[in-house]
C-alpha cells in the first residue's frame, strides 16, 4: 500500500510549514512540555499519544482555555469507556466561542448565504448581543443546566445563536434539519425530552419554498415536555398560537452570563443514522468538545482569525456542530442554507468564491458529481483564497484527488478526513505540514492512537484491518441518552476488543503513517476469507460515465456459498447492455482484482441513503436476507423509502 503512490500529489512549501499553527505549537510544546523539537509531525504525533496527559494540558495552555476552577489532573481514570477528563475543572463552551467579540467586535463572525449566493454578515458584537439576550430569556423560561433545548432549523444564524445561548445557560442542545419528517424528528427528540423547541415555518431549497407548519404542529403535540416553542419566520408567516416570536427574545442588549459547568457537563446530543432501530442519542461534553475542536480546527485545519470557514452541511449532521466550533478559533464561519446543486452543480464553488472561504469543506460525493458534470471550478470561479478543500462523508476516491488538483489549483491542500458523529471529530485527516498522496488521508490526529488491527488484536501496517483507537479522546461520548447501565454504549464500540474503541471501518495504515479508508466493516464483503471494502468497488465502478451511483452487498448463503450483487443506478440515457456489463466487470478486475468482480450486476431505480446522504448497506443486506422491511430498517431514517421496495421484491423472487 505505501509503495502505491511514492510521489506525493502535493507538498506544502517551506513558508506554509513555517507559518502553520501546528509548527508553532510543536516548537512551543518542545520548550514548555518536553515535546520533540525535531522530526516534524510524526514525532509530535508519537509524543502526543505516548504523553497523553501532557499533550492535552499543552493544548489547553496553547489555546488559553479559561478554567473558572482549576483541574486536579488531566486524566482521572483513562479506562474506556468512562475516561474522566480534567476532573474538578469548570468552564463554558459558549464563552470561548464568543471570545473574539472582545477584540474584533465589528468584524463578521457569521456569513449567512441563501440560494441567491449573496453573503449577509453577522458581526461578533451582534452575535454576542443576541446570545446574551436569548440566554437571559431562556433562564426566564425556567431553562436550567442539564435541560434539553431542541431546534428544528435550517443552517441559519438563528440556529447558531440558539445553540450558543443554550450552552451559555448550561442547557443541552439538540437539532434536526427541517427536511426531516415528523417521525424522524420524534425518534430523536422524544428520547431526550426537550423543554424548549426552536422552529421555522418552512425553508427554501432548490428554488422552492417548503412549508413545515403542519410538521411543527405535530412535533408540538408529540413532545409533552415542551414548556415553550419559539417561532422563526423564514417564510414570513405569523407565529402559531402559543408560540413565542424569535425577535422578542433576541432584541435586548444583555451581556451574556456564562454558566460555569463541570468539564464533563453535557453540551449537545447528536444522533446516529438510526437505519436499523432508534437512532443512538450520543451525548458529548462541553469541555471535551471544546478542547478536541480547538485541536482539530486550530492545529489540523490551521484556522485562525484571518480565515473564513465554509463547510456544506445541515443542522442534522455533526459537521454543522464542527462548523460552529470554527468560532472557537476566532474564524468567520459560512452558513449556507440551500441546495448543494442549485441553480447548477457548481453552486458550492460559487459560495466559496463569494464568501472568500479559505477552507472549504464538502462531501466526496459532491466532488465526484462535479467531475461527472464537467464542472471547472478553477476556470469558472475565483478561488484564489481557498487554501484547502476538505472532504468527508465517504472516502474521496483517487480520481477525486486528481480532479481537485487539476481543476481547482495545483497548489491546493486536499484534506480527505474521516471520523464520526460518535466523537464529532476526525480520527485521521488534515495536517498542513505533510504531503498529500492520492487516495490517502494524511495522518492520524494528534492525541489519537489510531491503529489497524486484525481479529486477534494485532496491529497491522500496510494491511487492511479494523479501525481502532487505543486511548481515550476527550470528545468520546460521556454516555448515550436512556442507556442507564451503559450497555448500548459499550456494545457499540467496545464489544470486540475490551477497553479499545472499534469504530466499524476497514482501514490501512501505511508505512509512512498515512491512512486509507476502505468502507464500513459491519457490511463487510468477505469472499473466500478475504475482506474487501465496498468503497473501493464504488470508486472503480463510478468512474464509468454511465454509472450514476452503485451499491454492493455481500450475503452469506445457507449452503455456505456467497452472493455478491452490484446494484447500479444508471445516468440518464445509459442502458445496461452486454457492452456496459462487460466494461463494469473489466474495470473492477483491472482496478481491484478478479475477486472483487460481482456475481451479478443489477440495474435499480435509485440507491437509498440515510438522511445525511450515506448509502445504506446493512439494511439492504437484511432485506435481501429476507428480513421484513419494518424490521430491517427504521423508515424515518431513509431519504426515499420507496427505493427499498425494489430490494424487498428481489428477495421475494430469489426465495
Amino acid at each position: 500500500m505505501s509503495t502505491l503512490n511514492p510521489e506525493p500529489l502535493w507538498q506544502p512549501d517551506q513558508a506554509r510549514i513555517t507559518h502553520a499553527q501546528v509548527t508553532k505549537f510543536q516548537a512551543w510544546a518542545a520548550e514548555r512540555h518536553g515535546a520533540p523539537a525535531e522530526g516534524g509531525y510524526p514525532a509530535l504525533h508519537r509524543w502526543s499519544v505516548d504523553e497523553l496527559d501532557t499533550f492535552w494540558q499543552a493544548v489547553t495552555e496553547w489555546f488559553d482555555v479559561r478554567f473558572s476552577t482549576p483541574y486536579a489532573r488531566v486524566l482521572g481514570s483513562r479506562g474506556m469507556p468512562g475516561a474522566e477528563w480534567f476532573p474538578g475543572a469548570t468552564l463554558n463552551y459558549a464563552e470561548h466561542a464568543l471570545r473574539a467579540a472582545e477584540t474584533r467586535a465589528a468584524e463578521p463572525a457569521l456569513l449567512h448565504v441563501d440560494e441567491t449566493h449573496e453573503p449577509t454578515p453577522v458581526t461578533w458584537s451582534e452575535l454576542r448581543r443576541q446570545v446574551g439576550s436569548l440566554a437571559a430569556e431562556l433562564r426566564t423560561l425556567g431553562v436550567r443546566p442539564g435541560d434539553r433545548v431542541s431546534g428544528y432549523l435550517p443552517n441559519i444564524p438563528q440556529a447558531v445563536v440558539a445553540l450558543l445561548a443554550t450552552a451559555a445557560v448550561g442547557g443541552v442542545w439538540t437539532s434536526c434539519a427541517p427536511d426531516f419528517g415528523a417521525r424522524s424528528v420524534l425518534d430523536r427528540f422524544q428520547q431526550v425530552e426537550p423543554v424548549v423547541l426552536f422552529t421555522v415555518d418552512g425553508y427554501r431549497y432548490g428554488g422552492k419554498e417548503h412549508d413545515r407548519r403542519d410538521t411543527v404542529a405535530e412535533l408540538r403535540r408529540e413532545l409533552p415536555t415542551l414548556r415553550a416553542v419559539v417561532h422563526i419566520p423564514v417564510l414570513g408567516t405569523e407565529a402559531p398560537d402559543g408560540a413565542l416570536e424569535w425577535s422578542a427574545l433576541t432584541g435586548a442588549d444583555t451581556e451574556p452570563v456564562f454558566e460555569q459547568v463541570p468539564f464533563d457537563h453535557p453540551l449537545w446530543v447528536l444522533y446516529s443514522s438510526g437505519t436499523t432501530g432508534l437512532p443512538k442519542a450520543i451525548v458529548q461534553s462541553q469541555g471535551g468538545i471544546l478542547v478536541e475542536h480547538l485541536k482539530q480546527l486550530g492545529l489540523h485545519c490551521d484556522l485562525g482569525p484571518e480565515d473564513t470557514f465554509f463547510w456544506y452541511t445541515s443542522t442534522g449532521w455533526m459537521m454543522w456542530n464542527f462548523l460552529v466550533s470554527g468560532l472557537l478559533t476566532g474564524t468567520t464561519i459560512v452558513l449556507y442554507d440551500g441546495s448543494p446543486g442549485y441553480p447548477d452543480t457548481g453552486a458550492q464553488w460559487r459560495v466559496a468564491e463569494r464568501t472568500g472561504a479559505t477552507l472549504y469543506g464538502t462531501s466526496a460525493a459532491y466532488a465526484m458529481a462535479c467531475r461527472k458534470a464537467d464542472v471547472h471550478p478553477g476556470r469558472d470561479f475565483d478561488l484564489s483564497k481557498v487554501r484547502c478543500v476538505a472532504t468527508t462523508g465517504s472516502p474521496l476516491p483517487p480520481d477525486g484527488f486528481r480532479w481537485l488538483h487539476d481543476e481547482v489549483r495545483e497548489d491546493l491542500w486536499i484534506a480527505s478526513v474521516s471520523g464520526g458523529t460518535d466523537v464529532c471529530s476526525c480520527f485521521a485527516g488534515a495536517v498542513p505540514t505533510l504531503p498529500v498522496h492520492i487516495g490517502e488521508l494524511q495522518a492520524a490526529g494528534l492525541g489519537t492512537d489510531l491503529q489497524s488491527w486484525d481479529p486477534s488484536g494485532k496491529p497491522l501496517i500496510d494491511e487492511v484491518g479494523e479501525l481502532v483507537v487505543t486511548n481515550p479522546m476527550p470528545s468520546m461520548p460521556i454516555h448515550f441518552w436512556n442507556d442507564p447501565d451503559g450497555s448500548r454504549y459499550h456494545d457499540s464500540y467496545f464489544d470486540t476488543y475490551p477497553g479499545v474503541w472499534r469504530h466499524g471501518d476497514w482501514i490501512t495504515i501505511t508505512a509512512r503513517g498515512s491512512v486509507v479508508i476502505h468502507g464500513r466493516s459491519d457490511s463487510t464483503l468477505n469472499r473466500q476469507g478475504v475482506r474487501m471494502g465496498s468503497a473501493d468497488i464504488y470508486e472503480a465502478v463510478e468512474r464509468l460515465p454511465e454509472i450514476k451511483e452503485s451499491l454492493v452487498i455481500g450475503i452469506e448463503q445457507p449452503d455456505g456459498g456467497y452472493w455478491m450483487p452490484l446494484f447500479v443506478h444508471l445516468a440518464p440515457g445509459a442502458v445496461l447492455d452486454e457492452a456496459l456489463l462487460n466494461r463494469i466487470k473489466q474495470t473492477i478486475r483491472e482496478h481491484l482484482s478478479p475477486r472483487h468482480v460481482p456475481d451479478e450486476v443489477i440495474e435499480v431505480p435509485g440507491i437509498p441513503h440515510t438522511l445525511t446522504g450515506k448509502r445504506i448497506e446493512v439494511p439492504v443486506k437484511r432485506l435481501l436476507q429476507g428480513t421484513p422491511l419494518d424490521k430491517a430498517v427504521n423508515p424515518g431514517s431513509i431519504d426515499d423509502l420507496d427505493l427499498l421496495h425494489f430490494y424487498e421484491d428481489l428477495a421475494r423472487k430469489r426465495a
